[in-house]
């Protein structure tokens, strides 16, 4: 699929549904004097490597040349300040709040207006990675914004000779492209946090007063997800990998959680080697509805850094660094200091050679679904056997947030909190998520799971035990019991974790959390119409409880 770059002059009209005030205003900051077109990777490197913002390291980019670039070239490091995750309190939906929609297009056109009095780059990515699903994304960037300019080009594909011939063979589809603008300089007054502003109809979005990468790189997902979900796909904040049995049977996985909650670790086990193992990604893809196929909508990884100290075998495969510090080691290189010792949060642009079996989509359909939580009354596996449910668990997808995350004031990052599918990037009603992952456990029969990968109780769920667990469902090894009295629902037996049933203390907690469920969908309904989830999600939680 591709989308639409250019009109006939008969097309442009106010009328046409691809145009709207915002996608007007953003797009013409793109043709304007002040903006330079940064066309290769190489040359946004070499922008970057100049910026005075950079550290440029002494550590050699691995497989340069596949990257688009240059010989020698070196890992660069941008840092921060106070702000070093997202922040997803600056985040507004055109449409959701028509007075402050109205409130905010003079404001926007003043700060694009001001923006003009610098010089500004524009970059252009698909995002898709088969010809079945590419969908164009431009990107504008003040001067000094150098190297997340660079890390976004890396981040998604850059169009080139071979992608862009993908990109012609593709279907046309009636989608703009996407178009973003940021300005990290910007302030106001009404958003001390910044804004993130999403017409999320016309593939738009603004980005102000925010620095943090993963603050673009989100911002372009959230749009390309919604794009794939008006296409009938299933978007996904997650990972997603296919096991090869000896038996050459396949198994094809998701699994659904928010940074730091193991994902990405899930995902890239090569389980000591006892199957073949590929890699689709482990943030961004899509399910097609019609087959239950996958595409990644990313070539790199934007990884955490905390858990890869400065001998780390993936820090080879570093190609930007983001708030992690830099020291000299025994030869006086400049090298990282990672483990999130300057601040939490230190991120990578990860190049794709990292994952030896990484392909971009999977033609077989998927299999299974896990969701991944943190939540004290969950044995390490639970089994989920109604659509209904596994669609509702989803919906009300219980963890704690991470340090990748910039939280308001008072806000308790070790409180249990639910975060629909994983994806606080969703930018239209919850129910259509629903109706799409119910429809995925309904009409192409895949299991769901929960995992726990938090504490059951005081005792730690390793990741040994939930990586030999997946491992015996994949084998189909894997012994359920019955989870207390609650229908559909079973859980594995792993020894030291055996649910007690017998222990009231633990029955009111497993009971408490249902509640939490309940009362999230309840709380929902009255308050915010975009988290408002059919009444069969609701009664089906209720009767676990009963």
């Amino acid at each position: 699929m591709s989308t639409r770059s250019t009109f006939s002059k008969s097309e442009i009209k106010k009328n046409n549904p691809l145009f709207s005030p915002l996608r007007a205003v953003v797009e013409t900051t793109m043709y304007g004097n002040n903006i330079n077109e940064v066309e290769t990777i190489e040359e946004a490197y070499l922008l970057a490597k100049e910026s005075m913002h950079t550290i440029v390291t002494d550590l050699l980019v691995k497989y340069p040349e596949k990257l688009g670039l240059p010989y020698g070239a070196k890992v660069l490091v941008e840092n921060g300040g106070a702000v070093v995750g997202r922040t997803a309190a600056a985040k507004r939906i055109l449409g959701e709040n028509p007075a402050e929609d109205a409130k905010l297009a003079p404001i926007i056109r003043e700060a694009i207006y001001q923006g003009e009095n610098k010089m500004r780059y524009k970059g252009t990515v698909y995002v898709g990675l088969d010809p079945e699903f590419m969908v164009k994304a431009h990107l504008s960037v003040p001067v000094g914004q150098e190297n997340n300019l660079y890390s976004w080009l890396l981040n998604f594909q850059i169009c080139n000779e071979l992608y862009n011939e993908m990109y012609l063979e593709s279907r046309p589809i009636n989608e703009g492209d996407i178009f973003i603008y940021q300005d990290p300089e910007w302030h106001h007054p009404d958003y001390p946090m910044g804004l993130a502003y999403f017409d999320s109809e016309h593939n738009t979005a603004v980005i102000l007063g925010m620095n943090y990468f993963g603050e673009l790189k989100k911002a372009t997902l959230t749009l390309a997800w919604g794009i794939a979900h008006r296409l009938g796909y299933v978007a996904c904040h997650g990972g997603q990998k296919k096991f090869t049995l000896t038996n050459g049977k396949n198994y094809v996985s998701a699994f659904f959680g928010l940074s730091g909650s193991g994902k990405s670790t899930l995902t890239h086990a090569k389980h000591e080697h006892k199957y073949e193992v590929e890699v689709l990604h482990d943030d961004a893809f899509i399910i097609s509805l019609k087959n239950g196929s996958s595409i990644a909508l990313e070539p790199s990884y934007f990884d955490k850094t905390q858990d890869y100290p400065s001998d780390h075998v993936e820090v080879d495969y570093f190609v930007t660094v983001q708030n992690v510090a830099v020291t000299l080691d025994e030869n006086g290189d400049k090298v990282l200091l990672t483990e999130d010792l300057r601040n939490g949060n230190g991120r990578t642009i990860k190049s794709r050679y990292s994952t030896s079996n990484r392909v971009d989509k999977f033609d077989e359909s998927i299999n299974a679904i896990y969701w991944i939580m943190k939540d004290e009354s969950l044995p390490p596996v639970i089994k989920i056997n109604d659509p209904i449910l596994a669609a509702t668990f989803g919906a009300t997808l219980a963890t704690k947030r991470s340090t990748a995350e910039r939280l308001k004031k008072g806000v308790d990052i070790n409180k249990l909190v639910i975060e629909p599918y994983a994806n606080p990037f969703r930018i239209y009603p919850l129910e259509e998520d629903y109706r799409h992952f119910k429809a995925l456990f309904t009409d192409q029969n895949i299991d769901c799971y929960i995992l726990n990968t938090g504490y059951f109780g005081d005792k730690n769920v390793t990741a040994a035990v939930t990586l030999s667990s997946i491992e015996s469902i994949v084998e189909e090894t894997a012994e359920f019991k019955p989870f207390g009295k609650l229908g559909n629902l079973s859980y594995l037996v792993v020894n030291g974790y055996e649910p007690k049933f017998n222990d009231s203390e633990y029955r009111q907690l497993v009971q408490e959390r249902l509640n939490m469920r309940v009362a999230y969908i309840q709380e929902e309904k009255e308050k915010n119409k975009m988290n408002v989830l059919p009444d069969e999600a609701l009664k089906a939680m209720q009767a676990l409880i009963e």
